[in-house]
């Protein structure tokens, strides 16, 4: 695909999606932008030799999340009757952050600067979060009369619970980086200029696991959410019959027994 709204990169088994409208603040409701996102994650859940996605963007913004132009105008994805709207809403900004949520390999936000409404959103489908000290975090969707409609009122209660979820969304309320970190919204906080290294860092030590135990690890993890413990332990025991008969399991086992670093092929 010719990238002109992102930037997609794969260095040794790592995939970087970046972000690149910096003139919107990286709002990903525009549909080249939207076909981009979901074009990389296609491709990453088809290629076995990738094994960690970190998703970032281009100064000064991590992403607006809606362009507030095209709705104060009701053009493009605003544009329409209620009917029409919720439909664009599905097949696009919904669509995309579902794409992201079921990338089946670890999904790393490095999180650069402001990101609020479906900024934010975004930065909570993936795995992992790892944000700059100049970023800021935001539920604003009621600061522009509406309601969540990026799916952060599922994500975010699991992510930090429900009483500070709801705090974030009813009021609104811009935080910074520390009390991001505070609240359990990210993983790390790093200085500015160390953001890609710290999250480069994490994706290689993921790059370093078997590759078909960690997309396995990630679907029981998910399913996790939605499940009892029993039935937990039943999908648990199904995957790692799976495991027990990979190359990679061998290799693993090997590399121990011969004190050696071991060699995976996805297989």
């Amino acid at each position: 695909m010719d990238y002109k709204e992102t930037v997609f990169q794969i260095v040794e088994g790592i995939a970087t999606l970046t972000l690149n409208r910096a003139d919107i603040r990286n709002a990903i409701t525009h549909p080249d932008m939207i076909a981009e996102i979901k074009a990389v994650c296609e491709e990453v859940n088809a290629r076995m030799d990738i094994r960690a996605l970190i998703i970032t963007a281009v100064d000064p913004a991590f992403s607006s999340g809606g362009n507030v132009k095209d709705m104060k105008e009701r053009k493009g994805m605003f544009a329409g009757t209620p009917a029409e709207l919720v439909e664009q809403y599905r097949k696009n900004l919904q669509e995309v952050l579902l794409a992201v949520y079921n990338v089946e390999i670890p999904t790393i936000a490095a999180i650069n600067g402001s990101a609020v409404g479906a900024g934010c959103g975004l930065a909570l489908m993936c795995d992992i979060r790892v944000a700059s000290d100049k970023a800021t975090f935001g539920e604003t969707f009621l600061n522009v009369g509406l309601i969540p409609g990026d799916g952060s009122a599922f994500t975010l209660p699991r992510v930090i619970g429900m009483a500070k979820a709801s705090e974030l969304i009813f009021t609104a309320e811009t935080i910074d980086a520390a009390t991001a970190l505070e609240l359990g919204l990210i993983n790390h906080v790093v200085e500015h200029d160390g953001l890609l290294a710290k999250a480069t860092a994490i994706a290689r030590k993921i790059a370093g696991r078997p590759p078909q135990a960690v997309r396995l690890t990630k679907k029981l993890l998910r399913l996790g959410v939605h499940s009892t413990l029993a039935e937990s332990m039943i999908q648990a025991a199904a995957y790692q019959a799976l495991c027990h008969f990979t190359d990679d399991h061998m290799e693993a086992l090997n590399a121990m027994f011969e004190k050696r670093k071991p060699n995976y092929q996805g297989k």
